[in-house]
């Protein structure tokens, strides 16, 4: 029997403020050209749903939008964020996609965005997405690669950052590098029209660099990845507390740049 799935970042303030930044623009434009009034959606671990409210009106009044996410707290503030928005096309469901017998074929576009890298079954995960979507719909999912981050200046801490995330990946089961992944994972479910491609979230500005290290500095110490970090033997809290000065410091640092790779794919789903 596989092990659960454990997500490494949790639910505290510092992950859902980085989860309610992102927008269609920032986080799904490799999407938003498949998209079409009156399309029905699924949004795979929708977190707390700016995001998913913002696919909501791509797909216009007459299409239909769904959030999924495991978390309760999480949904819940989605709700209130759409009720707040006025958006009356989507709703949201807590549980595990996998398993809240959602109909096979009942959507247009299922999509998940930084989920794959967090299941320990990706490929499985993927093959399941493809059974909700109808004949020829569209499957899309984008994914971080740490591996691959790039910033400026150099700093040992935030080396060891990036060293103390892979390793409670690894030891959790899943995937840091899913970003490079995604287009062999979508073939081994069984996808043959997939479409790979790449891009960057670079943060570079002042506020930029405040925003994003702050938020970093306070979940390298205080999130479900410091406590597993300190669980699994692999950092204890004052090497993490030195991480989190990295962060703070890079923040103030007038020339500091930090760039996330990810990657994406579009697939189609086969007929059955």
């Amino acid at each position: 029997m596989t092990a659960p799935d454990r997500y490494i970042h949790g639910h505290s303030d510092s992950v859902l403020r980085s989860h309610r930044w992102r927008t269609a623009e920032n986080s799904a434009a490799y999407l938003l050209p498949h998209l079409t009034d009156g399309l029905r959606l699924l949004d795979v671990g929708c977190g707390p749903g700016t995001l998913t409210v913002d696919l909501a009106g791509r797909v216009g009044p007459a299409g239909e939008v769904v959030g999924v996410d495991i978390s309760e707290q999480v949904v819940a503030e989605a709700t209130a964020h759409a009720d707040g928005a006025g958006v009356a096309n989507v709703t949201f469901r807590a549980g595990d996609f996998r398993d809240l017998g959602l109909p096979d074929g009942s959507f247009d576009v299922v999509h998940a965005h930084q989920v794959l890298q967090h299941l320990r079954d990706p490929v499985g995960a993927l093959a399941a997405m493809g059974r909700l979507a109808r004949p020829g719909g569209i499957v899309a999912a984008r994914d971080a690669d740490y591996p691959a981050f790039v910033w400026t200046p150099a700093d040992p801490r935030l080396d060891r950052w990036r060293e103390v995330y892979v390793a409670v990946s690894e030891h959790i089961g899943v995937a840091a590098d899913a970003g490079r992944w995604l287009l062999r994972w979508a073939l081994d479910a069984g996808f043959i029209d997939v479409t790979y491609s790449t891009s960057t979230w670079t943060f570079a500005t002042a506020a930029d660099r405040a925003w994003w290290g702050d938020l970093w500095a306070e979940r390298i110490v205080a999130s479900s990845l410091a406590d597993q970090a300190v669980e699994y033997g692999v950092a204890g809290r004052p090497e993490l507390e030195e991480a989190a000065g990295g962060w703070r410091d890079w923040a103030g640092t007038p020339d500091g740049t930090f760039v996330l790779l990810h990657g994406e794919i579009v697939a189609r789903a086969p007929s059955r």
